[in-house]
């Protein structure tokens, strides 16, 4: 998988300079066409625009017909190249409309936030929501390059930083004791991001190497994501919580579950908690909310006949899979959270 650092005003062209592409299209959403496209069209080759909506909500098949619509007015034809500027739900989206339109087209994916940057745009995993579930629908299908630049975390708020941190550190939880050690003892303004960036697409370029397609190790870049992406769904009803807010319960309750286990110790369990509050604060959930948040679960892609897996730690920078687990220990790790 090609994943290139540095300004895009170098390592697009240095991409481009062998391709002949029919045509090019750029999606953008309303943020990125805002604050990030004007950074770095000089760079970009004759193109034709795409600006949808942005946020997780239009995450949607309506959507994307408007995307295929837009695609199909243009006549992109099987040698059009998808250019995707934006941050996660951009990707998602934008590569799995590239990788459906004529059974395929070429794609890149430019990732404009941290979280698309250290995750979501790394892998190849693209699709998308359906009637309130989280990836519901996609396909597995690697871009022909990814290009970042460090240049676009200038363009983000404090929170959505802090959401992208949050896989960072799960990267450094399940690959990378020794780096999980450094991180814990800074706070979140103190931290290395060019540095971080680096070291996640690093960890998750091996492990994506190893499972292309997640039979397998791959699943463990799911920790602190099944119970996280519950949450995260229920919020998406209720009130929006962040991807990575979402995911800074799931670790903690996981590392519960856990330490529940004997795969973890106290010590270590402490320590996770005592970091992920320090950024990310306790997310508003309440006893009563349990049972749903625990009925979204039952939905995630991990699962196995009626059966919610787990990716758990199993020691320090260590990471086990395909861990069944039940509603009462995943209610006995939410109301660990609550506290």
């Amino acid at each position: 998988m090609s994943v290139k650092i540095g300004p895009i005003g170098q390592i697009l062209p240095e991409f481009l300079k062998d391709k002949n592409y029919s045509k090019v299209m750029v999606l953008v959403d309303n943020n990125t066409k805002r604050h990030c496209y004007s950074l770095v069209k000089e760079f970009f080759p004759p193109h034709k625009l795409i600006k949808i909506k942005a946020g997780e909500n239009h995450k949607t098949l309506e959507t994307c017909g408007q995307i295929w619509q837009a695609m199909t007015d243009a006549e992109l034809d099987r040698h059009s190249l998808m250019i995707d500027l934006g941050g996660g739900v951009i990707g998602d989206m934008g590569g799995f409309c590239a990788a459906t339109y004529k059974r395929g087209i070429d794609f890149i994916q430019i990732p404009t936030t941290l979280l698309a940057q250290v995750d979501a745009s790394v892998g190849g995993k693209l699709g998308i929501d359906f009637n309130g579930f989280k990836n519901h629908i996609g396909v597995f299908k690697l871009p022909e390059t990814v290009l970042i630049d460090s240049l676009f975390l200038k363009t983000l708020g404090f929170e959505e930083l802090r959401s992208g941190f949050a896989e960072i550190v799960k990267h450094c939880l399940i690959q990378d004791d020794a780096k999980w050690r450094e991180i814990s003892i800074l706070d979140f303004e103190e931290q290395n991001f060019d540095d971080l960036i680096a070291h996640s697409i690093e960890i998750k370029k091996k492990v994506v190497a190893a499972d292309p397609t997640e039979k397998g190790l791959r699943k463990i870049l799911n920790f602190g994501h099944t119970l996280g992406h519950a949450v995260e769904t229920y919020f998406l009803e209720k009130k929006r919580l962040l991807h990575g807010e979402a995911i800074a319960v799931g670790m903690i309750c996981e590392a519960f579950m856990a330490k529940e286990r004997g795969l973890i110790d106290e010590a270590f369990l402490e320590e996770i908690e005592a970091f992920v509050f320090s950024v990310y604060g306790k997310a508003p959930i309440v006893i009563d909310q349990i049972p749903d948040i625990i009925s979204h679960t039952f939905q995630d892609k991990k699962n196995r006949g009626n059966q919610v897996r787990f990716s758990l730690l199993d020691g320090r920078g260590s990471c086990g899979f395909d861990l069944i687990s039940d509603k009462q220990e995943m209610k006995k790790a939410l109301l660990y959270y609550i506290g």
